[in-house]
């Protein structure tokens, strides 16, 4: 057995550490990616609250799957919910994934979408 920590969870220990750093107490955009989906929210972590979310499970229309186009729809949507909830600055959250494929097609879109990080 393996008593040290897996490559992702180092990933994700080292990405979050340097998030806090410079967060400034801005949200936060937290991305997973599974196999099938990829879910994103905003989180404040001052008061521990999920401000906006979006996945590419629902089917509110676009896409659905795992597909770097319905990673990028989901990066619109959570864009608007943000907005709509009066964030317009976070701070992105990869966690343990590298920024490539579908977490990088999210990101660009939240960008593309009026969110600023």
């Amino acid at each position: 057995m393996s008593k040290g920590l897996s490559l992702f969870e180092k990933r994700r220990r080292r990405n979050r550490t340097a998030l806090r750093a410079r967060s400034g107490g801005r949200p936060r955009l937290s991305v997973h990616r599974s196999g099938r989906h990829i879910y994103a929210q905003v989180i404040d972590d001052t008061e521990g609250k999920t401000l906006a979310s979006a996945s590419s499970l629902v089917k509110g229309g676009g896409q659905i799957g795992a597909t770097v186009a319905s990673a990028a729809d989901v990066g619109k949507k959570l864009a608007e919910a943000a907005k709509a909830a009066g964030v317009t600055q976070v701070v992105f959250d990869r966690g343990g994934f590298l920024y490539h494929g579908r977490v990088k097609a999210l990101a660009e879109a939240a960008r593309e979408g009026g969110l600023e990080f």
